[in-house]
């Protein structure tokens, strides 16, 4: 082993030995990139289909703390890259993965991370291909910061997105909701809450392949991310032009994550979820699209939770169990800060 420094130093990032000992032992040594260029080359069978598209999307992870319960930042960058490209009916093949590290970072941690990533990557079926390391000074960051983008194939006879939902359209997810909002929250540790709450991080890839394969009539899914469920439906709900009425005795929550909002005062609706999912499909498909979903361990979960209307276009309400109705509006501003 060349590397044997503890800490990343100023020089791991400087384009000299200490940089290239720091990328070959932590970094390419694990995700073994086609080749050594300063580019990828991709081919892949999908692309030579007629009519296949590709997708292509970016994000960037600035989670606090590194590591939490059920992942760390490397497991979110990918499975967040991976679930972009997902709910938009592409296969994901392809990751980048650039890090800006602060001087001072543990390298065990750096490892850990990076071995956390390969090893989710190959749960998804993604190669992560090329990427890029930059060292800042002590201070100038937050331990260490990751910005992934991701190709995928929409193969020929795909083409689902919010301006095709259609009134009377069931509205599914995946699975309990608010689980990593609440996780992180509990685990910075500021409001000594004590929890056994994981992450819900998880690729959905596979996921979204087997609902497609099953329900063919799909017309939109979106992952719940910063601003949960809530936002990503007043997204969908406004390009659609539809409103979108849920019922709360449906919503799958965890008696943990409800008692964690009612002492601070938020709403499990607007937490972030890095394992979830919210589709619409016709009525007649609910059903098949719940049984591909629930066969698969990141589904098992999957209740309908409401349904599209026709108006008023962009409205979200959600139906209460004393009979009642409120609007679930967009989130404004930021519940909790850096969690993903």
């Amino acid at each position: 082993m060349a590397l044997r420094d503890t800490h990343v130093t100023l020089a791991h990032g400087g384009g000299g030995r200490a940089m290239r000992d720091l990328i070959e032992e932590v970094f390419t040594g694990v995700f073994h990139p086609p080749g050594s260029e300063d580019q990828a080359r991709l081919m892949d069978e999908a692309l030579r289909q007629p009519g296949a598209r590709l997708a292509f999307t970016t994000d960037s992870f600035v989670v606090t703390p590194l590591e939490f319960p059920g992942g760390d930042i490397g497991k979110l960058a990918v499975c967040g890259t991976v679930n972009d490209l997902a709910v938009g009916g592409a296969r994901p093949l392809w990751l980048s993965a650039a890090f800006i590290i602060e001087e001072g970072c543990e390298i065990a941690l750096l490892r850990r991370i990076v071995a956390t990533m390969a090893a989710e990557a190959a749960r998804a079926g993604v190669r992560i291909v090329t990427g890029d390391t930059k060292v800042v000074d002590r201070g100038k960051a937050d331990g260490i910061f990751i910005t992934t983008a991701g190709i995928g194939v929409i193969p020929p006879g795909v083409d689902i997105g919010a301006a095709r939902i259609r009134p009377g359209d069931a509205v599914i997810v995946n699975g309990v909701l608010g689980d990593h909002g609440a996780a992180i929250l509990a685990a910075r540790g500021d409001l000594a809450l004590s929890s056994d709450l994981d992450s819900d991080c998880a690729s959905l890839g596979h996921l979204m392949q087997a609902a497609l394969a099953a329900a063919p009539g799909i017309t939109a899914a979106r992952d719940c991310t910063r601003g949960g469920l809530a936002s990503a439906l007043n997204e969908m709900a406004a390009e659609a032009s539809i409103a979108v009425e849920l019922d709360e005795t449906r919503l799958p929550l965890r008696p943990e994550v409800v008692g964690v909002c009612e002492i601070l005062g938020l709403d499990p609706l607007y937490l972030a979820n890095e394992g979830r999912l919210v589709l619409f499909c016709p009525p007649e498909q609910a059903a098949t699209a719940l049984a591909a979903l629930r066969s698969l361990p990141e589904g098992v979960g999957a209740v309908q939770i409401g349904q599209a209307l026709s108006g008023p276009p962009g409205r979200v309400s959600l139906r209460t169990a004393f009979g009642g109705a409120r609007i679930v509006d967009m989130l404004v501003g930021e519940q909790l800060p850096r969690i993903c």
